[in-house]
């Protein structure tokens, strides 16, 4: 078991004791070198009178280090809000660069996707050129050459919509309004039918699955306001 020490009444009256003693004795000099050091003011300035006139005429200078006290104390202020100044300038300044850094990523960020882009229109290229090509991205299998070549194009217009829309060059009802548009022609139709059930699983959150939405908001009022079937 673990023993617990507990003060004892003589310990505690002990050190209270010589607390007390301490105190006195550090009191006791602090007195006694008081004393000398005021004996020995009045010994270099010869005795008392002399010592408290010359402390009167140190008090006439009160008033010239007041206003040098005033004078340091508005510096010291005007030192601050210059300080201040400068520190919301830097402020301001992190702003401009964070937006400027912002923007640069903006940038370079469509200027990816444009790159990605490129690419694709290069590829859909050359799929619509030779349709057998067409075959390895195998989207549309047993079509022939001409609808095949159709839903390509059409699957392009498709891709120049979403990155327009990803880009904020069109608006929701501005998009609607090429989706109803688009969705007028027979062959994009073919086209619409035969992507659709992969395009319904893009991510609703993503631009190409917030388009596909659109495109089948369009394509419902088109008929009627009825909802469209999942293929």
């Amino acid at each position: 078991m673990t023993r617990q020490h507990r003060w004892r009444p003589a310990s505690w009256i002990t050190w209270a004791a010589a607390a007390a003693a301490g105190i006195t004795l550090v009191g006791g000099a602090s007195i006694v070198i008081s004393g000398w050091l005021i004996s020995g003011v009045e010994a270099v300035n010869g005795d008392h009178d002399v010592a408290e006139k010359r402390s009167s005429l140190g008090d006439y200078f009160g008033g010239v280090s007041a206003v040098f006290s005033g004078i340091a104390l508005l510096l010291l202020v005007a030192t601050l809000l210059f300080q201040q100044r400068e520190l919301q300038l830097q402020r301001r300044e992190l702003a401009l660069q964070r937006a400027e850094l912002g923007a640069t990523h903006d940038e370079l960020r469509r200027s990816a996707e444009a790159d990605m882009r490129a690419l694709h229109v290069q590829l859909t290229q050359m799929a619509m050129e030779d349709p057998s090509l067409a075959h390895v991205w195998n989207d549309y299998p047993d079509t022939p050459s001409p609808v095949l070549r159709q839903n390509l194009f059409a699957n392009l217009t498709f891709s120049h919509y979403v990155l327009a829309f990803s880009w904020g060059s069109y608006t929701e009802a501005e998009l609607l309004i090429h989706a109803k548009n688009l969705l007028g022609s027979t062959a994009f139709r073919r086209y619409w039918d035969a992507a659709r059930a992969r395009k319904a699983e893009l991510s609703p959150d993503s631009p190409e699955g917030r388009v596909f939405q659109l495109f089948e908001q369009a394509l419902a009022e088109r008929r009627g306001g009825a909802t469209p079937p999942r293929a």
